[in-house]
C-alpha cells in the first residue's frame, strides 16, 4: 500500500509543475484529465471568511475540472490580482475515483495599524497620509510602500528639495491580528538653488536673452524677489522648450538642445550646463492662403501681420494663427470664430525651404456657418433667469461668436452676484453638418448682500454705524413675504439703508437703483434720499448744545444709459441733485454764517467706460474711466445782486472784524450756490506675470465759478490725504485718498480774515497719480484676499493759478484687501509719506501712517 503522504506530495508536485508551466508558456493539455470537484478547503485565513474566499474563486463542488488546466491558473491569477495575499498555492489533497479534492493555502498580507511620520511639521502629517492613502486597515504591499516613497520624494523635489530621501519601514504590531505599524522618515535636506546656468553653442543670441526666456529656472541673485531660483525638474524641462522657442522667434528654426547636465556643487547649489546648436537663420518667403472664401487674401494677410522677408518666427506664426494665451486675441482663427465659423481650422504648412527662405501655405477649412441653438444657464439658485439673460450677448438663433461669449462672462462677473472665477461656458452638442451648437453657462451664486456694523469713539462720544446693502434686491416682491430669504431677492436691483449716529450727529440715507428700468434696455434709474444733522459740542465741558444745529437734506434722481457708440462699454448718466443746508445758531467757524439757509440745485452729467474684468473684485485686464461734470444755474446773471457792493461790504466787515456783517453778507451770497465742478478718474489694469497685476490710476478735480466776483463757494471742495473714507461730510466735499499722510492733511491751510486762526476750507483743484502691484492670495467665493504694494503722489491747491501737476506729495507702502460678501471690502495699508504735509505743526516728512479701509472701491 502506498504511503498517503507520499502520494499527496507527488500529486501536489505534479500539479504545481503543470500550473507553473501553463502560466509561463502555451502548452498542450493532451495529457490532462477531467475530474469532478469533490471539495475545496481554504487554509491560512486569519481575517477573511472561508466561504467568502471559496465564493470568490468561482469554483463549485460538483463542477467538472481539468487537472492540470486553465481553471486553476485563472483562480490563482484572480486571487493575486486582489493584492490581499502574500502567498497563494493550490494542493490536491486526495483523489477518489473521478473526484478530486483541493486545498487552497493562502497567507494574508498584514494590514496597516498605525503610521508615524518624522522629518516634517506635525500639522502637515495629516495631508501626507491623505495624499498617500495610508490609512488604518490598508493592506501593506510592496507597491504601496514603493508608490508612497516615490510620491513623497517627487513631492518635495517639486518644492525644490532635490535630494530628498524617504525611508519606510514596517514592524509587526502584536496588539492586533496580522497587523503591522509603519514608520516614515523624511529627510528633505536643503532647497537646492541654481547657482549658475552655463549655455554653450549660442553665437547669435546672447546668454542674457536666453536666460530671460527661461521663465521658472533662474540663477540665484540677491535682487530676485518674485521668481525664486529653486531647481525643479518639471519646470526646467518646460524652460528648455522656451529656450528653443527663443531661437525660433529669431529665425533659428532648426535650433535644438544637444545636452543638458546637472552638476551638484554642494547640498544647496547646482550648476546647469546646456549645450545648444543654433543652426542657420531663416526668413519668411511666400505665404499663400488656400481654401478661404469668406475673407480675401488681403484681409487675412492684414490679420496675420507677417510679410515676405521678415525674420522667421515660428512662435509668432503660431500666435497669429491661433493665440491660446488670450481669450480675446486678434488672430486669424478668432477672425473666423467671431463671425460664426466655429468649425473652421487654419493650419500653416511649410511648402519649401530654399536656401534661407521658407515658403508657407496656410490651409483654411472654413466649415459651415454656425448658429446657436440652445443657450441655458444653471446654478442660479437666487438670481432670476431674466436678470442673467439680459446680460448675455449670446442668444439662440444668433451666429456663433467667441468674443460674445467672452463679453458675456465679463458682464456676468460684473453683476457681483456670482463667483467670477467659476463662470464657465460649456460648448455642447456641436453639429458641424447642421451648423449648430449649444452653450450652457455654469454659475455659482456668491453672497450679494452686505452688512456694515461699526462702533468707535470720536466726536464727543460713541459712534455707531449700521448699514444694509442688498445688491440683488427685488422690489416687486416687497409684499410677497414668501420671498423673504431674508429679504426679497433675485431681480438685480440695489437697495441700501444706512444709519450713523453719535451724541453730536445723525446721518440717515436710503438709496434704490434699478439697472434695467422697463426691463428692455440697460437704463439705470437711481433715487437717493439723505438727511444729516449736526449739533454743537463744547470740547472743554464735553457737552452737547442742541440749540446749535446744522442739517443737510438731500435728494438725487438720475438715469444712466449704456450706449453703443463709441462702443458698448460706454455709459452716459444724468441726474438732478438738490441739497438744503440749514443753520441754526451754528457759529462754530466751519462756515462764515451760523444762521440761515443755503440751497444747491445741480445738474450732473457723466460719461464712463468700464471694461475691466473679468472679476470685479480683482480685475486683471481692461480699464475704467469716469468723467463727471456738476453744474448749477448761473444765478448771478439774474438774481439782481450787486456783487461789487457785496465784495466791498465784505472787505469792510473784515477790516472792522464785524462777524455779524460778515455773516449777513454770506447769507446773501450763498442763498443759492453757484458753481461748476469737474471730476475725472481713470484706472488701467495690466497682467504682468501670471496673476500679478499692475493698476495705474489718475484723478483730477476742479471747482470753478461762472462769475469771478461771486467767488467760489465754500462747499463741494477737495480734501486730500489719508484713507479716503468720507462717510460723514457736512459740506458736499470730496475726500481723496492719499496714503502715507494723515486724513485731509494734504489740503492747504488758510488764515481766517476775521479770527486770524488757521483752518482748512478745502482745495478747489487737485490731482493724483498712483501705481499698485496686486497679487491674489485667494479668490474663493467665501473670501477674496489680495496683497498690494503702491506708489502714490497727489496734491490740492487753493486756486488754479497755484496749480502745478508735478508739485506733488509722494508716498509708498504695502497693504492687503479682504472682500467678504457679507461685509464688503476690508483692508489695511501701511504707507510712508516722503514729504511734509500742510499741517502747521508738522516737521519733516509725514513718515509711516496706518490706514484702515472699509467699504471703499476695489
Amino acid at each position: 500500500m502506498r504511503n498517503p503522504t507520499s502520494l499527496k506530495l507527488l500529486t501536489t508536485l505534479l500539479l504545481l509543475f503543470f500550473v507553473t508551466l501553463t502560466s509561463a508558456q502555451e502548452i498542450s493539455y493532451d495529457n490532462s484529465k477531467k475530474y469532478i470537484l469533490g471539495g475545496l478547503k481554504v487554509t491560512g485565513l486569519q481575517s477573511y471568511n472561508e466561504q467568502t474566499v471559496v465564493t470568490y474563486t468561482g469554483l463549485r463542488v460538483g463542477q467538472p475540472i481539468t487537472l492540470p488546466g486553465d481553471e486553476i491558473s485563472a483562480v490563482i491569477t484572480k486571487l493575486w490580482g486582489l493584492e490581499l495575499f502574500s502567498y497563494i498555492d493550490m494542493y490536491i489533497t486526495k483523489i477518489e475515483g473521478d473526484k478530486a479534492f483541493l486545498e487552497l493555502h493562502i497567507v494574508e498580507r498584514p494590514t496597516l495599524s498605525d503610521v508615524k511620520v518624522y522629518g516634517i511639521k506635525e500639522k502637515k502629517v495629516e495631508d501626507i497620509l491623505k495624499d498617500t492613502d495610508l490609512k488604518k486597515g490598508k493592506k501593506i504591499t510592496e507597491s504601496l510602500i514603493s508608490n508612497s516613497k516615490n510620491y513623497l520624494q517627487n513631492k518635495y523635489k517639486k518644492e525644490g528639495f532635490l535630494y530628498t530621501k524617504v525611508n519606510i519601514a514596517t514592524a509587526k504590531d502584536t496588539s492586533e491580528t496580522n497587523a503591522e505599524s509603519m514608520v516614515i522618515n523624511i529627510k528633505k535636506g536643503n532647497k537646492v538653488k541654481v547657482k549658475e546656468i552655463d549655455i554653450e553653442g549660442n553665437e547669435k543670441i546672447s546668454d542674457a536673452k536666453l536666460l530671460k526666456a527661461m521663465k521658472k529656472t533662474k540663477e540665484k541673485r540677491l535682487y530676485r524677489f518674485w521668481k525664486k531660483s529653486k531647481y525643479i525638474e518639471a519646470d526646467f524641462q518646460e524652460d528648455l522648450k522656451l529656450l528653443v522657442d527663443k531661437f525660433a522667434e529669431n529665425g533659428y528654426r532648426d535650433a535644438r538642445i544637444i545636452s543638458d547636465t546637472l552638476i551638484k556643487n554642494d547640498d544647496k547649489n547646482v550648476t546647469i550646463k546646456i549645450k545648444v546648436e543654433e543652426g542657420d537663420k531663416y526668413y519668411f518667403g511666400d505665404i499663400d492662403f488656400v481654401g478661404n472664401t469668406v475673407y480675401n487674401d488681403r484681409r487675412l494677410h492684414q490679420v496675420l501681420g507677417i510679410k515676405k522677408g521678415d525674420t522667421y518666427n515660428g512662435v509668432l506664426l503660431k500666435k497669429r494663427i491661433a493665440d491660446d494665451t488670450k481669450p480675446d486675441a486678434e488672430d486669424v482663427s478668432s477672425l473666423y470664430q467671431n463671425n460664426g465659423y466655429m468649425f473652421s481650422s487654419i493650419n500653416p504648412v511649410e511648402m519649401s525651404a530654399q536656401n534661407d527662405t521658407i515658403n508657407f501655405e496656410i490651409r483654411v477649412i472654413e466649415g459651415k456657418e454656425t448658429f446657436l441653438d440652445h443657450v441655458t444657464v444653471v446654478g442660479n439658485d437666487k438670481t432670476n433667469d431674466h436678470v442673467i439673460f439680459r446680460e448675455l450677448r449670446t442668444r439662440p438663433g444668433q451666429k456663433y461668436n467667441k468674443s460674445d461669449i467672452i463679453r458675456s462672462i465679463r458682464e456676468l462677473g460684473a453683476l457681483g452676484f456670482f463667483d467670477a472665477e467659476q463662470i464657465k461656458p460649456d460648448i455642447q452638442n456641436p453639429n458641424p453638418n447642421a451648423g449648430t451648437v449649444d452653450i450652457k453657462y455654469s454659475l455659482v451664486e456668491a453672497g450679494s448682500s452686505q452688512i456694515e456694523v461699526q462702533g468707535g469713539y470720536g466726536g464727543g462720544g460713541f459712534i455707531g454705524t449700521l448699514g444694509l446693502s442688498f445688491n440683488n434686491f427685488s422690489i416687486r416682491n416687497l409684499f410677497n413675504f414668501d420671498s423673504y430669504k431674508p429679504v426679497p431677492m433675485g431681480d438685480g436691483q440695489q437697495m441700501a439703508l444706512r444709519l450713523q449716529a453719535s451724541r453730536t450727529y445723525r446721518v440717515y440715507s436710503i438709496n434704490f437703483s434699478e439697472p434695467w428700468m422697463g426691463g428692455k434696455k440697460p437704463v439705470r434709474f437711481n433715487l437717493s434720499l439723505s438727511h444729516t444733522k449736526q449739533f454743537g459740542y463744547d470740547y472743554i465741558n464735553r457737552d452737547i448744545n442742541k440749540d446749535q444745529q446744522f442739517s443737510i437734506t438731500g435728494a438725487t434722481v438720475g438715469l444712466a444709459k449704456r450706449v453703443q457708440w463709441p462702443d458698448d462699454f460706454f455709459t452716459i448718466s444724468q441726474s438732478i441733485n438738490y441739497q438744503l443746508y440749514d443753520f441754526h445758531n451754528y457759529n462754530v467757524g466751519l462756515f462764515n454764517f451760523g444762521n440761515g439757509k443755503s440751497n444747491s440745485l445741480a445738474y450732473v452729467f457723466g460719461i464712463s467706460r468700464k471694461s475691466s474684468g473679468p472679476n470685479p473684485i480683482f480685475p486683471m485686464s481692461g480699464s475704467n474711466f469716469n468723467i463727471v461734470a456738476k453744474f448749477t444755474l448761473p444765478y448771478s446773471l439774474f438774481n439782481n445782486i450787486d456783487y461789487d457792493q457785496l465784495n466791498a461790504d465784505k472787505e469792510a466787515a473784515i477790516i472792522d472784524r464785524d462777524n455779524a456783517a460778515l455773516e449777513e453778507n454770506d447769507q446773501i451770497r450763498y442763498k443759492w450756490l453757484e458753481f461748476y465742478k469737474v471730476n475725472f478718474q481713470g484706472d488701467w489694469y495690466q497682467r504682468i506675470w501670471e496673476k500679478l497685476v499692475l493698476r495705474a490710476n489718475t484723478e483730477f478735480g476742479f471747482l470753478g465759478s461762472y462769475n469771478e466776483k461771486a467767488g467760489i463757494v465754500p462747499f463741494e471742495r477737495f480734501y486730500v490725504g489719508g484713507d479716503g473714507m468720507g462717510n460723514f461730510t457736512l459740506d458736499g466735499r470730496d475726500v481723496v485718498q492719499l496714503r502715507g499722510y494723515e486724513n485731509q492733511s494734504v489740503t492747504p491751510y488758510v488764515v481766517n480774515p476775521v479770527t486770524g486762526q488757521l483752518g482748512q476750507d478745502g482745495g478747489v483743484i487737485y490731482n493724483k497719480f498712483s501705481l499698485e502691484l496686486r497679487y491674489p492670495i485667494t479668490l474663493k467665493p467665501s473670501a477674496s484676499i489680495y496683497a498690494l504694494t503702491f506708489l502714490e503722489a497727489g496734491n490740492s491747491f487753493s486756486n488754479f493759478k497755484e496749480f502745478d501737476p508735478f508739485y506733488v506729495k509722494r508716498s509708498a507702502g504695502v497693504g492687503v484687501r479682504i472682500f467678504m460678501p457679507a461685509f464688503g471690502l476690508l483692508g489695511i495699508d501701511f504707507g510712508y509719506g516722503f514729504d511734509q504735509d500742510y499741517n502747521p505743526n508738522s516737521v519733516g516728512p509725514s513718515g509711516w501712517q496706518t490706514h484702515f479701509i472699509i467699504g471703499q472701491q476695489f
